[in-house]
């Protein structure tokens, strides 16, 4: 069998994670999950996308009114939101 050498080129992943076509993607699916929210807000409520960077592209969707995190902890209007777009959303954990 052949010895196969590999070696991981973390900064071209980094680029890669941090360039123009992973940030569309990104904010393209951060977009459809503001969209899935305002649909089962009142119309007067504010759903914001930010786009960041970290050690990576990426974006968070905000209910700007005082009545979200309510909206959240009763309905889970954005855990629904992700997952009708396809994203799978887990407990954070140490």
């Amino acid at each position: 069998m052949a010895d196969v050498q590999f070696r991981l080129d973390r900064a071209g992943i980094r680029e890669i994670l941090k360039g123009d076509p992973v940030r569309e993607v990104i904010d393209a699916k951060a977009a459809e999950i503001a969209s899935a929210v305002r649909a089962q807000l009142p119309g007067d409520a504010e759903v914001r996308v930010n786009s960041y960077t970290t050690d990576r592209a990426a974006a968070s969707v905000v209910i700007a009114d005082v009545r979200g995190m309510s909206w959240q902890a009763r309905d889970g209007v954005l855990t629904r939101a992700a997952g009708s777009v396809g994203l799978e959303v887990r407990a954070w954990q140490r």
